[in-house]
């Protein structure tokens, strides 16, 4: 049984992108991912994003992605929304992707805009359309232009609002102003993707976040929100700079590098990754070991 959504928070308020564990061999390693999706929950997210780009879904192949989410559906049921990366820069591969993951009980699919081929905003239209007609399961678009090398307009996002299934936008783009116009026009749900911007997008009726760092910190992401939800505006305030050093600390390089650092510091399922994706170094460690420890993480 799916959990309970409603128009507004379709997935939940709190989701975290959830990294892939794999074994020291490299392999997917399935106990872990069980593992550790219901520690997240427990945690209090209640939805989990697997097979996107935290997931290293550029290395999983097809038939571990469906496994992932079998998994991890097994481990929460309806305790916690349970999304699917289905978004590729090839069409037919998304509808693919697509299909699997709602055969393999997915709540939902993240749809990122397709990357690399640089398609005009029409082709967008029909990539769009033509994953969320391959399925019944509701689609959060995912608009971060930084890693596809293309912006989902305004104009688009209206006009994808339509689609009786795509119902929400993670937003990455870093443009408060456009976030502000497209949420008004399109009555999209809308979820921060982008964890420095949380509070503000909320302030410009957000609804939740798809965080990258509520693997180490989903019981603050909640009482910032249930913060500024009551009005309590200075509070929510005062938590997101508590958070900064997390915020930055994560980021300093790739997310999912650090991540699965801190998830090994806390002796969490993480495993290593795959190439091209690397171990930090130990200077890197160190760093991340002091910024963690500034915004309070407990390692």
């Amino acid at each position: 049984m799916a959990p309970t959504s409603t128009p507004q928070t379709p997935f939940g308020r709190v989701l975290t992108a959830m990294v892939t564990p794999f074994t020291s061999e490299g392999a997917l390693d399935l106990d872990g991912a069980q593992r550790l999706a219901r520690h997240l929950v427990d945690a209090g997210n209640d939805g989990l994003v697997v097979n996107g780009t935290t997931g290293e879904s550029p290395t999983t192949s097809d038939a571990e992605k469906a496994q992932l989410v079998r998994a991890v559906v097994e481990a929460v049921g309806d305790r916690a929304h349970v999304i699917a990366g289905a978004g590729t820069n090839d069409t037919r591969h998304s509808t693919e992707l697509a299909r699997a993951a709602q055969d393999a009980g997915a709540h939902g699919l993240l749809v990122v805009t397709p990357y690399y081929n640089k398609p005009p905003q029409e082709g967008l239209v029909r990539h769009f359309t033509a994953v969320a007609d391959a399925t019944d399961l509701p689609v959060m678009l995912y608009d971060i232009p930084g890693r596809s090398g293309v912006t989902l307009e305004t104009e688009t996002i209206v006009r994808l609002a339509e689609h009786p299934r795509i119902v929400a936008n993670k937003d990455a783009k870093g443009d408060l102003g456009a976030a502000s116009w497209a949420l008004s026009r399109s009555g999209l749900a809308w979820y921060s993707g982008d964890d420095m911007l949380n509070l503000p997008l909320l302030s410009i009726g957000a609804v939740g976040f798809v965080s990258v760092v509520g693997h180490l910190v989903a019981p603050e992401l909640r009482a910032m929100l249930d913060a500024h939800r009551s009005g309590d505006v200075a509070k929510a305030a005062e938590i997101h700079q508590q958070l900064l050093p997390v915020f930055t600390g994560i980021f300093r390089t790739q997310g999912v590098m650090t991540t699965k650092a801190a998830l090994a510091l806390k002796g969490l399922p993480a495993g290593p990754l795959r190439l091209p994706l690397i171990g930090l170094s130990p200077e890197e460690t160190g760093q991340l070991k002091r910024d963690l420890a500034a915004g309070g993480v407990q390692l």
